[in-house]
């Protein structure tokens, strides 16, 4: 999740700064440097509760608080999404990569939801096998996309 965090808070400042490059109206301006704050943070709030979520659950987990592992397990699986215009970027650049991309997502959201119901059923041993998969498939989207990912936005104008 640090690293999805990462990327997302990278791609959001160049978001921003794309939104902020041209040079229209100082009214307009304003307007759309608003506009693109909120979109920045929209995003950039999503993947900070995510990485608190992940680090709340290793916490609960250690200290066997199966009710808080529960919780932040739901909220990692029914987190909220980005606006659709950051969507539609994102598709874009990802093209016919997209499939795979959204693969690892629903399985991300699915092991949030499996480490959820092991940690209302209090079993240690599943709770942790589970949020080791968690872990796994954000790892695993990660290594498949967070560099190239980084690379184009990061050369946005």
């Amino acid at each position: 999740m640090k690293k999805y965090f990462l990327i997302t808070s990278f791609c959001t400042a160049i978001f921003l700064i794309s939104a902020c490059s041209h040079t229209p109206a100082d009214s307009e301006v304003d307007d759309d440097k608003t506009a693109a704050a909120n979109k920045a943070l929209t995003l950039q709030k999503i993947m900070q509760d995510l990485g608190t979520n992940m680090q709340t659950i290793s916490d609960g987990i250690s200290r066997e608080d199966w009710a808080l592992v529960e919780k932040n397990a739901r909220q990692v699986a029914d987190h909220p999404r980005p606006s659709m215009d950051e969507k539609k970027r994102i598709m874009a650049y990802m093209g016919d990569k997209m499939a795979t991309f959204k693969g690892y997502d629903i399985k991300t959201h699915n092991a949030a939801r499996e480490l959820s119901t092991h940690a209302a059923q209090k079993n240690g041993d599943d709770i942790i096998t589970a949020f080791a998969a968690l872990q796994k498939t954000c790892l695993a989207c990660h290594e498949n996309f967070r560099q190239d990912f980084q690379q184009h936005f990061r050369a946005q104008p």
